[in-house]
């Protein structure tokens, strides 16, 4: 399969989508770039992931530190223009995002 070329553009738009609340704005207004996309999807379920857990006293404080470290792996990877699934809930991130978009009509 060829590998397109990844434009530094993207690349940064992607990184960003680790950032939080960054995420689903990223989500609205990338929708059609697939690399972005993609890295947006996980940012978003990192992100909403991250919510829940904030509530969660002494583990999900724990976990958010673990979603912490892995958002900054995915936003390096990104940045290098890298397709880096997540550890756990990859697939769950493509429904989530998908979702979010029907949701919010974006």
């Amino acid at each position: 399969m060829p590998q397109t070329k990844i434009s530094s553009d993207d690349k940064f738009w992607g990184a960003i989508s680790y950032l939080w609340i960054l995420s689903i704005i990223v989500l609205a207004t990338k929708k059609d770039n697939e690399f972005v996309r993609f890295h947006a999807n996980q940012g978003a379920l990192l992100f909403v992931a991250s919510l829940v857990l904030m509530f969660i006293p002494m583990l999900g404080w724990l976990l958010n530190l673990l979603i912490g470290v892995t958002a900054l792996i995915a936003l390096i990877k990104a940045l290098q223009g890298e397709k880096w699934e997540l550890p756990v809930g990859s697939d769950v991130a493509k429904n989530f995002g998908d979702w979010v978009i029907k949701t919010l009509k974006i």
